[in-house]
């Protein structure tokens, strides 16, 4: 085992702050349709105050657990320790099938930005450039950490440089209140409010999420709050100022697709800018897909070491000490949903999304009780109330989320919630009998 963690290649406070800031945001790009599901007002709205009930008090937990449980796994762990192993389970196993509907989500959207330069991009042409994406990087993932985070770094750097040229550009044409019309008229209130919080969810989520590999981090106890105080605010400045200063300039929210942020970029600064942004939002999705696929495969990976799994989940690269097979089977699964339109995916995404974050803040709550003696370097702050706040805000905005849900949904979204609670009977006596024929 120590060889094994001393052949791990580790990434340092700056590329994991990239790799964070890849995972959780990666560009203000795929909140477009935010403007035209729940109108500009409404959209701007979410942007601002959905951190408040999601995000920040989610960080704030994972600082403070991250710091007390280091361990590959992150919250699935977290889980397992406070609630015991069927809590634990359905935390990985949700996280896991959410991170399925992510990397296919990805794949979709890197095509669809990919079709501004090539407006033919359609059908299986549409699907084959998904799965080039797809294998390009679960090659990089295969490598480790470190090279995940050294193209995170470069691609935030060089999607983020157009996004601030845009945000300057468009400030001093602000001819349109930005806020109005706050919903959009004659558009029924599912869509309004259930489709667009769908999408901010989204948006603001992941930040537990890359607790699963904080063992593949340099002195995580330090790194990983620092990390959280960077990126939540920066993820939030990401998503309003290009949203505000675009909506001000043009006021022409009704034609917000799911690629307009470089047809508004060629709008305010003409050509060079509207191809730059254009690169940049291609760029994006490559980010966000590659730091999903880091992240989200460390959890079958310590599944199979904790015996949910098969044992073949979590062989290492001999190598590279990555968990290779989980990596291929994932990237597998991303291949074969990215027939899907994004709203469908995230829809359904954030009934897994939002559960696995529920249980992750009632763990922080039930740790405090169970184990008040356990060392945390960093703590939720403002003592009671500030633990109440973090468990009570997320619990109440996924009530919301899920009561708002769209049919689409409200039909499939609780079918992989459910699916869970039978994989926690079956694959475990899956893997014994696979043992047990072995050893015969």
């Amino acid at each position: 085992m120590n060889q094994t963690k001393s052949a791990i290649r580790r990434a340092g406070l700056f590329y994991f702050v990239f790799v964070m800031f890849s995972y959780t945001t990666g560009g203000p790009f795929g909140m477009e349709e935010m403007v035209t599901n729940s109108g500009p007002g409404l959209t701007l709205v979410y942007l601002l105050l959905i951190p408040l009930f999601w995000c920040i008090p989610v960080s704030l937990v994972t600082a403070e657990l991250t710091t007390a449980i280091p361990v590959e796994g992150g919250f699935y762990r977290w889980v397992r320790v406070a609630y015991g192993d069927f809590w634990g389970f359905l935390a990985g196993w949700w996280n896991w099938n959410a991170s399925w509907l992510l990397g296919g989500s990805y794949a979709v959207l890197f095509s669809d930005y990919l079709g501004v330069f090539f407006p033919g991009l359609t059908g299986w042409g549409h699907y084959l450039v998904s799965l080039a994406l797809i294998v390009a990087l679960a090659y990089i993932n295969i490598r480790g950490i470190q090279m995940v985070g050294l193209v995170s770094t470069i691609l935030e750097i060089s999607l983020l440089l157009p996004v601030i040229l845009l945000c300057v550009l468009a400030a001093p044409k602000w001819h349109f209140p930005p806020f109005h019309p706050f919903v959009p008229p004659h558009v029924p209130a599912f869509q309004v409010f259930g489709v667009g919080l769908a999408l901010g969810l989204w948006l603001y989520s992941g930040y537990e999420q890359c607790s699963s590999v904080a063992e593949e981090i340099e002195n995580p106890q330090r790194n990983f709050p620092i990390a959280l105080a960077v990126v939540v605010p920066l993820s939030m400045a990401t998503y309003i100022l290009p949203a505000l200063f675009s909506l001000a300039a043009l006021g022409n929210w009704q034609k917000w697709d799911t690629a307009y942020l470089p047809t508004a970029a060629l709008l305010i600064g003409g050509r060079g800018l509207g191809i730059a942004m254009a690169v940049a939002a291609i760029l994006g999705i490559v980010s966000l897909m590659n730091a999903t696929m880091l992240t989200s495969t460390r959890m079958p990976s310590t599944m199979g070491e904790d015996g949910y799994l098969p044992p073949l989940f979590a062989e290492k690269h001999a190598k590279y000490r990555t968990p290779w097979i989980a990596i291929l089977i994932s990237s597998a699964i991303y291949a074969s949903l990215a027939f899907h339109t994004l709203a469908q995916l995230l829809t359904v995404y954030v009934w897994l999304r939002s559960l696995t974050t529920v249980l992750t803040v009632m763990a922080a709550w039930k740790l405090r009780k169970t184990k008040p003696e356990m060392a945390r370097p960093f703590r939720i702050p403002f003592g009671k109330a500030g633990l109440v706040y973090v468990v009570a805000a997320p619990i109440a905005m996924t009530m919301v989320a899920l009561a708002g849900s769209d049919s689409f949904a409200l039909k499939w979204g609780p079918v992989p919630v459910v699916l869970g609670v039978g994989a926690y009977f079956v694959f475990p006596r899956i893997r014994r009998l696979v043992e047990a024929t072995s050893s015969g």
